[in-house]
């Protein structure tokens, strides 16, 4: 699957600042709105910005939240309709699964993965009535418009020093992509009834940074994912508990703004020259971000750290084991590659 490059300094030398001011306003909108989840507020929309390179564009930067908006209604009348009949519900599950993933697989590019993640949280929220599934629409409706305001907010700004827009190039997969597909969605849908025992609708946002590891079409590819998602789940954790700490000793919205704020202008220099992949540093702070939000509205900081970090690394590390496995036996794609954030042109 296309994993998106590093942000390069002499192109975009604000990056880092307008990450972190992203995040900043992200948080400022949560006591605005009063959401039921504030972890998704906080997390989904840094996460859509935080995928742009080099100059403003437009189209992506609006098109990705009115999408997600669409996606999200179109799955909670699927899930509310389906869920009186369970064993439909969940073969229709493993079918949305199954074409997400072959979508990714056909095609490389990452509009599969939306479907994805809409699909994962609004099934697995779906199991427990249509009121839960309802507050997770309302969320990422929310959460969307927030990003369509913010992300043009910070370009105009802070805006790149570039003026030539970044153009994905996604590289279909070989082999027998529905084997492939299949694989994954059958992993997957084990996974969604986990995360439906262990985890509150608030933490879900982190439980689909798990699951989302078994997207790559290779077997060092899920490894190496799983590796980044674990490690960005460890140092999201602990810069968490560092602004929870500094909160506590003054716990005034613009203090925490500011850290907020910090954290993300640290995690965007990282990503330009950090020893680790540069998308280690944003799942990071996107992991900062829900934890703190979490914590701050509903959870008890020091167990909500330590259960994100423990599930995370239960549902990465089983979920690459399983598809590993089965890619090894079937062995679909006729061969193994390096996770593309990996390859020598990626560094």
């Amino acid at each position: 699957m296309y994993v998106t490059p590093r942000p390069v300094l002499s192109e975009d030398p604000l990056y880092a600042v307008r990450l972190g001011l992203a995040g900043a306003l992200a948080y400022a909108a949560i006591p605005i709105l009063n959401p039921a989840l504030p972890p998704i507020i906080a997390a989904l929309p840094v996460g859509l910005i935080a995928a742009q390179r080099k100059a403003f564009n437009p189209v992506r930067m609006l098109a990705a939240p009115a999408v997600m908006i669409l996606l999200v209604y179109v799955m909670t009348w699927f899930v509310e309709q389906l869920r009186p009949m369970p064993v439909v519900y969940v073969g229709a599950m493993w079918l949305t699964y199954f074409f997400g993933f072959r979508m990714v697989l056909q095609t490389g590019a990452m509009a599969g993965m939306l479907i994805l993640i809409v699909a994962v949280l609004m099934s697995v929220m779906g199991m427990n009535g249509n009121a839960t599934v309802e507050a997770m629409r309302d969320g990422f409706v929310q959460a969307s418009l927030v990003a369509a305001v913010v992300g043009p907010l910070v370009y105009l700004l802070l805006p790149a020093r570039t003026r030539e827009i970044h153009e994905d190039d996604p590289k279909p997969n070989p082999g027998r992509i529905n084997t492939g597909a299949a694989i994954r969605a059958t992993v997957l849908l084990g996974l969604s009834f986990w995360l439906y025992s262990v985890m509150q609708p608030s933490d879900m946002m982190m439980a689909m940074v798990a699951a989302m590891v078994i997207v790559f079409p290779t077997r060092s590819g899920v490894w190496s994912e799983a590796e980044q998602r674990v490690r960005a789940t460890v140092y999201g954790s602990a810069l968490a508990i560092v602004v929870l700490a500094v909160f506590v000793l003054s716990q005034h919205l613009l203090v925490l703004l500011g850290l907020v704020f910090l954290t993300g202008l640290y995690f965007g220099s990282k990503m330009f020259d950090g020893p680790q992949p540069s998308m280690v540093y944003q799942y990071g702070y996107s992991v900062l971000l829900s934890l703190v939000a979490g914590a701050l509205s509903t959870q008890d900081a020091g167990y909500a750290i330590f259960t994100r970090v423990v599930l995370t690394m239960a549902g990465a590390g089983v979920a690459a084991c399983t598809v590993a496995l089965f890619d090894q036996i079937t062995d679909w794609r006729g061969g193994d590659a390096p996770h593309p954030a990996k390859a020598p042109d990626a560094l």
